[in-house]
């Protein structure tokens, strides 16, 4: 790296790059250049043309589940950057995906996306037109920005998860499969109600593309078991 970047011995076999803070760089903002730097997973990310290191969490759940292989319809809840919905279209070309964020998303091909908000009141008809028909698996990687306390940070994505939640049951195919991030301590006691009311399985599973330092964590609810509970996750 020209401008700073120095390599030393990782110990594991490989470079480890260390940055010097730069006069206009807070000391946050070079810490994190270097975790970046030296993780195995964006360097594997940038070979393989994922658009980040977070393609790596949904292939590693993936291998652990089954998820894509049998998806026909995909909805993806805060796609940008996009890594998810490229390792769907990679595992399931066939697929047909929609999309949806706040923050514009460069075009995948194969993905229909909607730049928007999935809390506007619009946004669920607006990915079932966009998909052409009701997804058989819905997937949110969605995280509310953190404010560093713990505690309101959990509850501002288990809220997003809960409104996931809410669209999956609301519209998913029988069979159908879903997964939300969540964090620390897991989907709430309400979530989980309604979510093993309506699935099958309900699990939660950390993959190891998740840093060790994250508090986050995946629900993964498969064997969706029909629309007849149309309120379900609004009622509780």
């Amino acid at each position: 790296m020209t401008g700073g970047g120095k390599k030393g011995s990782s110990g594991r076999g490989g470079l480890y790059v260390r940055v010097k803070t730069a006069r206009k760089r807070s000391v946050s903002s070079t810490r994190w250049l270097q975790r970046q730097l030296n993780d195995p997973y964006v360097r594997r990310a940038q070979a393989e043309g994922y658009r980040s290191r977070a393609a790596y969490k949904l292939i590693e759940l993936d291998e652990k589940f089954g998820l894509l292989k049998k998806a026909r319809a995909v909805v993806d809840l805060g796609i940008t950057p996009g890594g998810w919905s490229q390792v769907v279209r990679k595992a399931n070309p066939r697929a047909r995906v929609a999309g949806i964020d706040l923050l514009a998303c460069e075009p995948i091909e194969g993905v229909a996306i909607l730049e928007m908000d999935f809390m506007d009141d619009a946004a669920p008809d607006a990915l079932i037109e966009a998909l052409g028909g009701a997804p058989d698996l819905v997937i949110s990687d969605m995280a509310a920005n953190t404010v560093g306390h713990p505690q309101t940070d959990h509850l501002r994505t288990i809220g997003l998860a809960e409104t996931a939640a809410d669209f999956a049951v609301r519209n998913l195919q029988p069979g159908g499969a879903f997964i939300a991030k969540v964090f620390a301590g897991g989907a709430d006691r309400e979530l989980l109600t309604v979510l093993k009311r309506n699935f099958a399985s309900v699990k939660h599973a950390k993959p190891p593309a998740s840093r060790k330092g994250s508090p986050e964590l995946y629900v993964i609810a498969q064997g969706f078991k029909g629309r007849r509970d149309t309120n379900a996750a609004s009622s509780d």
